[in-house]
């Protein structure tokens, strides 16, 4: 049963957690838009354009990136103030065990945690869509979309494709090869000298085809001029979009970690970090609200100062730890689900010994 300091814990939390996020958030957007606003002036938005297609999407991003450590540093802001003007002291003279006190902390971890879970798994990535959408069209130069060479791709448990050369800007490429393996042996092989694609039928046009099929010591070879060929395989897929992990909902980019898995692709462990973040996020909530309760709650000499200042220690190590993990999962091949939870069972030890030291 929720009572009368449990409620009043709550809305602090609620109340300053809400306060601060804003605060941050509005100084994050003038501090985006003065960066941006020499792009913004050369390609002549307008106001209306701005903030639809890009600050709809940079808002839930910033929030969601954000969350975690403004949850943070709320709890000790609030508690410490509570801490300072004895209040803490009272509840606890009371009758109120330390545990006891704690539970209107663990109902606002769960709340802003399930809140951060539902987001990260939907709202965030349509919103990074929009995000990135803009970016990529008004941002970022296209140097990922030159001309690749010697392009291979397994679109399936069997099949392998090859583009000698392929440019992206005219969805077209050169020496294509198309090879079926089954089982170590070559079955069906397709060459072709050129490759487009064609936007009206939706397939791959072949130009000067060669076709052979092998069965055991058989084989039997033929040709067409040109042909249409449906492969699994689209251009957008030839291209490597920038952060295209952050604008797939969860279920999106799960199936394209089992599709581009079939097809042999490489790096995606930046596929795998971003889709077990997403839960590792949510309580990493849970563990620092923990944290910053058990720190703040009891009154020292320095005050709200001093709180903020471990507060503020705290969450640059876990920025750190995140980073590190991170980049040795991306480069150095540490398993993802590892990489992302490391910093959490850290915190989550370092939370649990707190609570045994402090103060019953």
């Amino acid at each position: 049963m929720m009572t009368k300091i449990d409620w009043y814990i709550l809305r602090k939390l609620i109340g300053t957690f809400i306060y601060s996020l804003m605060i941050f958030l509005l100084i994050s957007v003038v501090i985006d838009t003065t960066e941006k606003v020499d792009d913004f002036m050369k390609h002549h938005l307008s106001l209306h354009e701005i903030i639809v297609d890009y600050y709809f999407g940079f808002i839930p991003h910033i929030l969601a990136l954000l969350f975690p450590l403004f949850i943070f540093l709320s709890v000790i802001f609030f508690t410490s103030k509570m801490a300072y003007r004895s209040e803490i002291i009272a509840i606890l003279a009371s009758g109120v065990s330390f545990r006891r006190f704690l539970r209107p902390y663990w109902y606002g971890a769960i709340l802003f945690g399930g809140i951060l879970w539902l987001a990260n798994y939907w709202v965030v990535p349509n919103a990074n869509r929009i995000r990135t959408g803009f970016e990529n069209k008004y941002l970022h130069s296209h140097d990922d979309e030159k001309s690749q060479y010697d392009r291979t791709t397994r679109i399936d448990s069997f099949t392998y494709v090859t583009f000698g050369t392929y440019d992206p800007n005219y969805k077209s490429g050169s020496s294509f090869v198309l090879s079926v393996v089954d089982k170590q042996n070559m079955t069906f092989k397709m060459k072709a000298d050129r490759i487009s694609w064609d936007s009206t039928a939706k397939k791959w046009k072949l130009d000067y085809v060669t076709m052979r099929t092998m069965n055991g010591l058989k084989e039997v070879w033929s040709s067409k001029q040109d042909t249409l060929l449906k492969l699994p395989l689209v251009p957008k897929d030839l291209v490597e979009e920038k952060n295209l992990q952050e604008a797939m909902t969860t279920p999106d980019l799960r199936r394209y970690i089992q599709r581009e898995s079939i097809r042999g692709a490489e790096g995606l462990n930046t596929y795998w970090v971003e889709y077990y973040r997403r839960t590792s996020a949510a309580f990493a909530v849970v563990i620092l609200t923990l944290i910053g309760g058990i720190i703040a709650a009891k009154k020292v000499r320095g005050g709200s100062g001093l709180h903020l200042a471990v507060g503020i220690v705290i969450s640059a190590s876990y920025i750190i730890f995140l980073q590190f993990a991170t980049v040795f999962s991306v480069k150095a091949d540490l398993n993802p689900l590892l990489a992302v939870w490391i910093p959490n069972i850290l915190f989550g030890l370092l939370a649990l010994y707190l609570y045994r030291r402090a103060p019953k």
